[in-house]
C-alpha cells in the first residue's frame, strides 16, 4: 500500500509540474500571439514601369543581368504567369492601388479627353486640368490600400509613378508627388538613390507604426539613360544601341530594388516586411527608337503589353514557390488586406493569392484595353478598344466595334503559341463562342 501511495504521490507531484510547464507554455504563446497580432507585417509593393514579361534573368532572358530580382523570385511566391488588365500605365496603377478593374474606378486612360483644337494634351489647358481633377475625383471616392491599411494604424508613402495629383488622392499619409500629370518629385526615387523612403521607415519605426511603401520607380521607363558601366555591358550582346541602353535601364532598376532589400535587412524588418513586386505593362524596345515601343506590347491586347511576373515574399509565412497559376493585378490587394487582417471589400474580384486551394481552382481572368485618352470619364465603355479573356491557355480577344470597327475576334493557344502569332478564331468558332459567353458574364459593355 505505502509503494502505491509513494507512487501516486510521486504521480501527483509530477502532474502538478507538468501542468504547471503547461500553464507557462500556453500563457508564452498568448503572449507572442498577442504582440504579433500587435504588430502586423509592413508592406512594400515594388512595381517596374514598361517592362517586358520575359526580360528577367530568372524568366529566362539569355544576357540580362538581374541578381536582386532574381533573388527575391527564388525567396517568393512566384507566379511567372501574371498579368494586368489593361496595358497602359495609369489604369493598371490604379487596379494594384485599388484591387478593382479600370471599368470598376472608372480610371481607364492616361489622360481625360483631348482639348479641342489642341494637338495633344494641352496640359496648361483649364479643360485638360478639369478632366485631370475628375480623375482624381474618381480615385478619391476608392477604397484604396493606404486608406483601408489606416484601419490597422499604418503610415504608408507614396513614391515614383503617381497619375492623380497629389499623393494624398490615393490615401497616402506621407508622398513626393505634389500633383502633376504623373509623379513630378516623385519620379526622383531610384534614379537618384532610395533616401526618401529610407527617411519614411526610419520615422514609421519611431512612431512604432507599421508601414505601407509604393515603390513604382520611373524605371526601366524612358528616357533610357543608364549609367555607362551598366550601358557598355550590353552594347556588344543587343542587336542595336537602342536595345542596349533599355536593357542597361533593366539592370539599373535591379540594383535599386537590390538596395530596397538591403535597407529592409539593415533596419531588422525584412522577416516582418511582405515585398510584393509586378510591372505596370509590357514593353518591347523598338530597334531603332530609343524612345518608342515595339508593336504587340504597351497599349496592345497581346501578352507583349500585360503579362508580368508576380511575386509575393514573406518570410517564415510565405513558402518559395513556383506557381503554374492565373495571378492578376487586382489580386494584390485582397492579398494584402488578408495577411494583416483587414476584410476585402465587396467590390474587389481578386484572390488572396496566399490561398492556394483558389488560386488553383481559378482557371479563368479578365482584362480590358481602353483609349489613351479617354473618350467620356464618367463612361468607361466609350473609351474601350477590347475586352480578353484567359482560360487555362485559351486567350479570346473581343474588340469593341465603337473604337476598333476594323478589328476582329482573337483567338490564341498560349501554351504553344506565347507570342500569340496564330490567330486560331476562325478554325474554333465553338471555343470562340464559348469564352465570349464567360466574358460577357464578366463585363458586357
Amino acid at each position: 500500500m505505502r509503494i502505491v501511495k509513494k507512487g501516486a504521490s510521486a504521480f501527483s507531484h509530477m502532474n502538478i509540474h507538468i501542468k504547471n510547464w503547461l500553464l507557462s507554455s500556453c500563457l508564452l504563446l498568448a503572449a507572442a500571439l498577442r504582440v504579433e497580432a500587435e504588430t502586423p507585417p509592413n508592406v512594400v509593393v515594388i512595381i517596374s514601369d514598361d517592362q517586358h514579361w520575359a526580360d528577367y534573368g530568372f524568366m529566362g532572358h539569355p544576357h540580362l543581368n538581374t541578381p536582386h530580382l532574381d533573388k527575391l523570385a527564388s525567396e517568393s511566391l512566384l507566379f511567372p504567369r501574371g498579368y494586368v488588365p489593361s496595358s497602359l500605365c495609369c489604369p493598371s496603377l490604379a487596379t494594384i492601388i485599388s484591387g478593382l478593374y479600370p471599368h470598376q474606378s472608372l480610371i481607364t486612360s492616361n489622360d481625360p479627353p483631348l482639348v479641342e483644337g489642341k494637338k495633344r494634351k494641352g496640359l496648361d489647358d483649364p479643360a485638360f486640368l478639369a478632366g485631370r481633377d475628375k480623375f482624381n475625383q474618381h480615385m478619391d471616392s476608392l477604397a484604396t490600400l493606404p486608406r483601408l491599411l489606416k484601419q490597422k494604424d499604418y503610415l504608408s508613402f507614396q513614391t515614383g509613378k503617381w497619375w492623380q495629383g497629389k499623393y494624398t488622392h490615393g490615401g497616402f499619409t506621407h508622398g513626393m508627388t505634389q500633383g502633376s500629370r504623373h509623379g513630378d518629385e516623385g519620379l526622383k526615387i531610384g534614379r537618384e538613390g532610395l533616401q526618401p523612403i529610407k527617411d519614411f521607415i526610419g520615422l514609421a519605426k519611431d512612431q512604432s507604426k507599421p508601414f505601407f511603401v509604393w515603390y513604382a520607380p520611373f524605371m526601366p521607363h524612358t528616357p533610357h539613360t543608364p549609367p555607362e558601366r551598366l550601358l557598355i555591358k550590353y552594347k556588344d550582346k543587343a542587336p542595336t544601341l537602342e536595345v542596349a541602353k533599355y536593357w542597361a535601364m533593366i539592370e539599373w532598376l535591379d540594383e535599386t530594388c537590390g538596395e530596397m532589400m538591403q535597407m529592409l535587412e539593415d533596419q531588422k524588418m525584412a522577416e516582418n516586411t511582405i515585398v510584393i513586386y509586378v510591372c505596370d505593362n509590357g514593353w518591347i524596345q523598338d530597334p531603332n527608337n530609343t524612345n518608342k515601343y515595339a508593336p504587340r506590347s504597351k497599349q496592345s491586347q497581346f501578352d507583349g503589353g500585360l503579362r508580368t511576373p508576380i511575386m509575393v515574399r514573406w518570410p517564415g509565412k510565405v513558402k518559395p514557390a513556383k506557381s503554374d497559376a492565373l495571378a492578376i493585378s487586382i489580386d494584390i490587394a485582397p492579398t494584402i488586406l488578408k495577411a494583416v487582417g483587414l476584410p476585402v471589400t465587396e467590390q474587389m474580384q481578386g484572390l488572396n493569392l496566399l490561398d492556394a486551394d483558389a488560386v488553383n481552382a481559378r482557371k479563368t481572368i479578365f482584362g480590358e484595353i481602353f483609349t489613351h485618352d479617354s473618350q467620356d470619364l464618367d463612361n468607361a465603355a466609350a473609351s474601350l478598344r477590347w475586352r480578353w479573356i484567359i482560360d487555362g491557355h485559351n486567350k479570346l480577344i473581343v474588340p469593341y466595334p465603337k473604337n476598333e470597327p476594323a478589328s476582329e475576334m482573337e483567338l490564341y493557344d498560349l501554351s504553344a503559341d506565347e507570342n500569340e502569332k496564330t490567330n486560331l478564331a476562325a478554325q474554333k468558332p465553338d471555343k470562340v463562342e464559348a469564352l465570349k459567353k464567360v466574358l460577357d458574364a464578366w463585363w458586357r459593355p
